[in-house]
């Protein structure tokens, strides 16, 4: 388990007074995704049009290019706006398989200061279970806080 509180700490200060989203994006993929070794995938789908998700900033391999609302884990969080905690992908309706090593997956919506969807941050694990509730709002937290100037 990440230590939150010095992630957020961490994120804080490389980002201080940045408003651009998608160097947001990319500097908190990165600090992310290097936090923990169960995230195996990170990073950001960015809102692009209606209904539609495209691949932003991230860390590891591959992602699938564009992903609409109505499909998969990272559709279901665009859609819902909440957090999908996904313990076993295999047992999520529709979940798209992006790469077949993903074995559970945290999705979070990201808003801007305005209250407008930008965006959800993704991370799949290669483990089952590898996410907890601890884990989503810690993250819930950093991206809130991170994306208010935007």
């Amino acid at each position: 388990m990440p230590d939150y509180q010095t992630l957020a700490k961490t994120i804080a200060a490389l980002t201080e007074g940045e408003d651009d989203a998608v160097a947001l994006m990319a500097t908190i993929a990165c600090e992310v995704h290097h936090s923990d070794p169960r995230f195996d995938w990170t990073g950001f789908y960015r809102v692009t049009g209606p209904e539609m998700l495209k691949i932003g900033p991230y860390q590891g391999r591959h992602g699938c290019l564009h992903i609409p609302f109505s499909r998969g884990v990272c559709g279901a969080a665009a859609r819902s706006g909440e957090v999908q905690l996904v313990p076993d992908v295999d047992a999520f309706p529709d979940h798209i398989a992006c790469a077949s090593s993903t074995r559970s997956e945290l999705v979070l919506p990201v808003w801007n200061g305005a209250g407008d969807l930008i965006a959800v941050f993704d991370i799949d694990s290669d483990q089952p279970d590898a996410f907890t509730q601890e884990d989503a709002t810690a993250l819930a937290q950093i991206l809130a806080d991170s994306f208010a100037l935007t």
